[in-house]
């Protein structure tokens, strides 16, 4: 990797860090120019603005991390009720990276910016669609293959555990206990139960 290369992405690791703990509109970019320990104008060579930066962060950090802990593990399983439950269960449960205190990245940047910048809504909604897309797909396997009710509409069921994810990271977020994980996760086993 070059060094421009490795400058660029330090950046944007060290922004990521910084706008998880702190949120997007809240951190400056003098505080990631400090944070970084890189010049306004090393920083200004490679982002033109704070926005085109954080857009590099969805696509560039959050884009590939996110296929791999969201869409991968659906793309490989044979029992997809079981996969989407399991990997409910890492993301909030053991996962190291995501706090509850934090909630979700993804998340936290839907909130911040989709309403008021078209580009990072577009960005954002790559990696909604993606997800919904894995577990759609997995779910209509999972029909095909006979574990799951034919009766069952897989977006439907992409969508309520999607939307209860995000939604407990908020709860999780509010409360700073993962307390809250544990109920949603219950309730998804049961009503994973009744779609067999």
């Amino acid at each position: 990797m070059k060094k421009s290369e490795a400058t660029r992405l330090s950046i944007l690791q060290k922004a990521f860090e910084l706008m998880y703990v702190k949120g997007y509109q809240t951190t400056s970019i003098d505080e990631i120019i400090a944070t970084t320990q890189v010049t306004k104008g090393a920083f200004y060579y490679h982002f033109k603005t704070k926005d085109e930066m954080g857009i590099a962060i969805i696509n560039e950090l959050l884009k590939p991390t996110f296929k791999k802990t969201f869409v991968e593990p659906l793309q490989q399983s044979h029992n997809p009720l079981d996969s989407i439950y399991k990997l409910m269960h890492e993301v909030l449960m053991d996962n190291e990276f995501l706090k509850v205190e934090y909630g979700c990245p993804a998340s936290n940047f839907t909130q911040e910016m989709a309403p008021w910048n078209i580009n990072f809504t577009k960005a954002l909604n790559d990696l909604s669609e993606q997800w919904e897309h894995a577990m759609t797909e997995s779910i209509n396997n999972g029909k095909e293959a006979g574990t799951i009710k034919q009766t069952v509409n897989a977006k439907e069921i992409a969508v309520f555990v999607m939307s209860g994810y995000w939604g407990v990271r908020n709860l999780g977020k509010i409360e700073n206990s993962k307390s809250v994980y544990l109920i949603y996760l219950k309730g998804l086993k049961a009503y994973f139960e009744t779609l067999q």
